[in-house]
């Protein structure tokens, strides 16, 4: 419905891009309230991993466009087609920084519901490399917070918009949505990185649509079987493809947290659920390293276990019966002495009586 045009702006010594909706579209009130909408919903946006928009406004034959920075490089589906599946360092590092652009947007009411790798463009920004940039809101749904009186609704529920390999299972059912939404997407994005492959196996739109909603997704690390994972990375991007909201990332920054603790090799992670967004865990993590902490806590219960274990004694009920015929001549060798010292003490008092009878 429009294209973009390098351009040169003299006073700002700078190039910059140029979006124009064709003049032939105008008569299409949708389209051009999406273009407005976008553009709107843009120059608002001040992260600096989302596309800066300049300014806005019409050409003399009513044609609409507005300018933003102009970025060199190539965005996340031509990357992946010339070079195959992403390092997964490297991936969570892109994502993490697309997570704060959409957290910002989220924030500002704002929800993009058209993520996928042709809107992330990976570009070289001051000198650092692998620098993401979010484009194309023109799908943008825009909450409460941006509507403006006489703003047109361009959807409502039961209407389906956004591309069919990324879209979460209640924006396929034409529900309405929340940030979690952008979280699913990003969470196909992520996968479709690291694997070269999308979660589902489809040929047709129609098909997405309908395994997003009832199917589970293919476990990563079954696309991935020649690949070895960082601990912890396949469960926060399942985490991020849950069917129900709910069980979601509750805002993308969660999400980045998650990826980072990933790539620094930081315990995040239980058996099926990450703890961000909780209380800490007091246990040790299944398949992590625990921390020292855990480490010193846990001897304790051990020592005091083997104390009652080593109940040994009860085989000793036996022992004292074998000592006690020991003990028991003790116990009876005294009697012999007595019946000696009493035959003594009679013969001496017998001999005795009879020395005193006969000095009389």
């Amino acid at each position: 419905m429009g294209a973009v045009y390098k351009a040169e702006q003299p006073q700002m010594n700078r190039h910059v891009a140029i979006k124009i909706l064709h003049s032939r579209y105008l008569s299409r009130k949708d389209l051009v309230s999406r273009f407005r909408r976008e553009a709107r919903a843009m120059s608002h946006l001040s992260h600096p991993n989302t596309a800066r928009v300049f300014m806005y406004g019409q050409l003399e034959d009513g044609a609409c466009y507005f300018v933003m920075e102009y970025l060199e490089g190539r965005n996340l589906a031509q990357l992946v087609r010339r070079d195959g599946p992403m390092d997964p360092k490297r991936a969570m590092h892109v994502m993490a920084q697309v997570c704060g652009a959409l957290d910002e947007a989220h924030r500002a009411g704002i929800i993009h519901r058209d993520l996928k790798p042709e809107n992330v463009f990976l570009t070289n920004q001051g000198g650092i490399d692998d620098y993401p940039k979010v484009l194309d809101f023109g799908l943008a749904k825009v909450t409460e917070k941006q509507m403006r009186p006489g703003s047109m609704i361009l959807t409502r529920e039961g209407m389906v918009f956004g591309t069919p390999e990324f879209m979460s299972p209640e924006q396929a059912r034409g529900k309405t949505l929340d940030p979690r939404s952008d979280i699913y997407s990003l969470g196909v994005i992520l996968y479709e990185l690291l694997s070269g492959k999308l979660p589902f196996e489809a040929r047709q739109p129609i098909e997405f649509i309908q395994l997003h909603v009832n199917e589970p997704p293919i476990p990563l690390s079954e696309r991935m079987k020649d690949r070895e994972l960082p601990a912890g990375l396949e469960a926060a991007v399942m985490k991020a493809l849950e069917k129900d909201p709910d069980d979601r990332y509750t805002t993308a920054a969660e999400f980045a947290q998650a990826l980072e603790a990933v790539a620094e090799g930081r315990p995040s992670f239980g058996a099926s659920k990450p703890i961000f967004g909780g209380p800490p865990s007091t246990s040790p993590v299944v398949g992590v390293e625990a921390p020292p902490s855990s480490v010193v806590q846990q001897p304790q219960p051990q020592q005091q276990q083997p104390q009652p274990q080593q109940q040994q004694p009860q085989q000793q009920p036996q022992a004292p019966m074998v000592q006690q015929p020991q003990q028991a001549p003790m116990a009876q060798s005294p009697l012999p002495w007595l019946v000696l010292g009493a035959g003594v003490v009679l013969a001496l008092g017998g001999a005795a009586a009879l020395i005193f009878a006969l000095m009389q």
